[in-house]
């Protein structure tokens, strides 16, 4: 996938993109490195992953760190930030990428602290590093978003409600973001062929993404979407703060 974004258009620029060892948030990352930006690697448990993605984009000339953080833990999140600012002074993009509740052996109510408490406390966390002008991103599914009034698949709809209850919680966020001077947007998007939540999906019911593949013509893969995810850090906020990314037409 090429590079949505024109060489040093984020020169100066400090980005920090959670859960971004792998998959979306690694290939934003990406994106935003080759743009200039000063990169923040978040990982949970896949380290070497990080490490390696840092490794690769300081060989091309970008200045990436790793930091890992548990979302779920307050003191980890604060201390994460604090990293941040210690070597870059500041955070001009946050991108909101990690979440779960697919995963085994978790508490019950596992998908509502990541998907909800965690996000809501990383940005009450992060807003005084926010530099004025900065763009707050949180990425959502369309079966998430559109929950309220469109169900979708059994096994995801716990899900579907905490990332609902998440996106809810940032934008009654909105006001004091817009007093700190900091834009946010939410980009939803369909099931995303390629990412662990299709795979989980798949497995636990056999056929789900090719038949909502059928459906919408069209699924994005984890290059296309992050390449959509970057472009939301730069480009002008849509009407309601949400950028729609492929066919929405059975949702709204």
């Amino acid at each position: 996938m090429t590079n949505p974004l024109a060489p040093q258009l984020l020169a100066g620029k400090t980005a920090l993109v959670t859960g971004s060892s792998r998959g979306i948030g690694a290939d934003t990352v990406r994106y935003f490195a080759e743009a200039g930006a000063n990169v923040v690697i978040n990982f949970r448990n896949k380290e070497a992953r990080a490490l390696k993605l840092a490794d690769t984009l300081r060989a091309g000339g970008a200045n990436a760190i790793t930091v890992g953080a548990d979302l779920t833990d307050p003191a980890s999140v604060a201390a994460m930030i604090d990293t941040v600012q210690a070597e870059f002074g500041g955070i001009d993009i946050l991108v909101m990428n990690a979440s779960g509740g697919m995963e085994s052996g978790m508490a019950e109510d596992y998908a509502m602290v990541l998907n909800r408490d965690s996000q809501l406390n990383l940005l009450e966390t992060a807003l005084p590093a926010l530099n004025p002008g900065a763009r707050v991103v949180f990425v959502t599914s369309h079966q998430a978003h559109f929950i309220n009034n469109t169900a979708t698949m059994p096994e995801y709809e716990p899900v579907a409600r905490s990332k609902r209850a998440g996106e809810d919680a940032l934008r009654a966020k909105l006001p004091e973001l817009t007093a700190a001077g900091v834009e946010f947007v939410v980009v939803s998007g369909d099931m995303i062929e390629g990412t662990i939540t299709a795979t989980l999906l798949e497995r636990s019911n056999p056929g789900a993404i090719s038949a909502r593949k059928e459906s919408a013509g069209k699924l994005y893969n984890v290059g296309e979407f992050a390449a959509e995810v970057a472009l939301a850090a730069v480009e002008p906020v849509p009407e309601n703060n949400t950028r729609y990314v492929g066919d929405v037409s059975d949702f709204s």
